[in-house]
């Protein structure tokens, strides 16, 4: 007869002692720790009997993935959802996690496939306003269940036939085979083993989407583990106030890692952007450009994005003059506006400078540098930037313009988008040869020769 071993765990991090204390001498919380028991068999008592198999011998699968209406989802996805596989969304508070998960439910029950969305947070009531909200034609396919029973969710499952099952959220749900509470690290990583053997049936293969909540540092609650459990880790980062929402998948092990996918956040749900460059630029006709404005090329993920950033250089009454931007850290903008100075020769010591970009994206990445300090120069000299010209490469404290990656995919959209001049840093020939024809590239050493011959200053 297996024995019972009792210890504590940290229901912060997971980790386990023998004895309470506490603080938590891995994490540092203070009165985390819970009392469990665990069975305590012979060595080698549980192994399952599994045949070692040649690789060679292996039967393949071919991945028959599920396409939804929502093209960005699938993107991120991978290119649609896997039959079996286990994707965990996480998000802060009013990211849109249960708005974008039922509208993935509801489509897929238009598709034909059955759905159960379960829910631990919310009420069938509740629920049931929301989809209301968001769609009010719901397919006969979609079921719901409000409770934290994970025992009667896995009989809701069978009872009913379904294809695919969401859980909102993972931290409310508890098995009754175990005495911790609902979000302890036992309980959430047995739910999630559960779930996963649910999804994983070799006879009836399931798609789990698990909505997974966060702490306050930003981070999945719960074990590290889980993350490493499932197949699939999806954020949704947005700011409070704006309507953006972007979809990231941190983790993919059947698609790209750090892939991107656009979605605007309205009264009817989540709207997927299908053409970033479009949205993340201000529609102007010839003849109407405004000075401040520049165009950059940046890479979201696989994907190459047009973003327009707007610059506002106005005089400073005061002995230290603003630096203000949204889009990127102040660090960044105050070594940009040093380049300027030094390596142009712009006197920006006494001007207050205002950086954001169309649609609030970030400018996370260095490429985005020369289309920043040419915004900066346009401000600065009143001369409006033709809109038919993007400015691609990062841009060192020399004031040389630096290589940046994928230059052959960011020219490749630049061109499909219309535009006719892009000035960036040398390439090779094959690169400048290859794109002839489809726009005229202008390679230009220092940021100088850029901004007088744009600028004409």
């Amino acid at each position: 007869m297996a024995k019972k071993k009792t210890q504590y765990t940290c229901k912060s991090c997971g980790y386990k002692s023998v004895a309470y204390m506490g603080k938590c001498p891995s994490c540092g919380q203070w009165e985390t720790f819970e009392i469990q028991e665990e069975d305590t068999r012979p060595a080698g008592a549980s192994r399952a009997k599994v045949q070692a198999k040649r690789l060679n011998q292996v039967q393949t699968r071919e991945e028959n993935r599920v396409q939804t209406s929502l093209k960005e989802f699938n993107r991120v996805m991978g290119g649609g959802i896997l039959p079996d596989g286990v994707t965990i969304l996480a998000a802060s508070p009013g990211a849109g996690k249960s708005t974008l998960l039922f509208q993935v439910a509801n489509d897929l029950a238009k598709r034909g496939i059955s759905v159960l969305y379960a829910s631990g947070e919310e009420s069938e009531t509740q629920i049931k306003d929301r989809a209301l909200r968001i769609s009010p034609d719901i397919s006969d396919q979609l079921w719901i269940y409000g409770g934290t029973s994970l025992d009667r969710v896995l009989d809701q499952v069978e009872e009913i036939g379904a294809q695919a099952l969401i859980v909102d959220s993972i931290q409310t749900f508890s098995l009754e085979a175990y005495p911790q509470r609902p979000g302890s690290p036992t309980q959430t990583m047995e739910c999630a083993h559960a779930l996963v053997d649910l999804a994983k049936n070799p006879v009836q293969p399931r798609m789990v989407f698990l909505v997974g909540q966060l702490t306050k540092e930003n981070e999945l609650a719960g074990v590290r583990a889980l993350e490493h459990l499932v197949d699939t880790v999806l954020f949704i980062d947005h700011e409070s106030r704006e309507e953006l929402r972007i979809l990231v998948a941190t983790k993919n092990r059947f698609g790209s890692t750090g892939e991107m996918g656009f979605f605007r956040m309205t009264d009817r749900g989540m709207t997927s952007i299908d053409n970033p460059s479009m949205y993340f630029m201000t529609q102007r006709k010839a003849g109407e450009e405004l000075s401040g404005s520049a165009l950059g090329l940046i890479k979201e993920g696989t994907r190459p994005v047009i973003v327009e950033v707007e610059s506002l250089v106005s005089q400073s009454f005061t002995p230290y003059p603003q630096r203000i931007s949204d889009c990127m850290g102040k660090d960044r903008l105050n070594t940009l506006v040093s380049i300027l100075e030094e390596r142009a020769g712009l006197g920006l010591f006494d001007k207050n400078i205002v950086i954001k970009t169309t649609g609030g994206i970030s400018l996370k990445e260095g490429a985005s540098s020369l289309a920043v300090l040419l915004s900066i120069a346009s401000s600065l000299s009143h001369r409006p930037i033709g809109g038919d010209q993007v400015f691609i490469g990062d841009v060192g404290l020399t004031g040389e313009i630096k290589a940046v990656p994928s230059m052959e995919l960011r020219l490749k959209e630049a061109a499909r988008m219309g535009y006719k001049r892009a000035y960036t840093m040398p390439l090779s020939k094959d690169l400048v040869k290859s794109l002839e024809g489809q726009i005229e590239i202008k390679e230009r050493r220092l940021l100088k020769e850029v901004i007088q011959e744009v600028l004409g200053t």
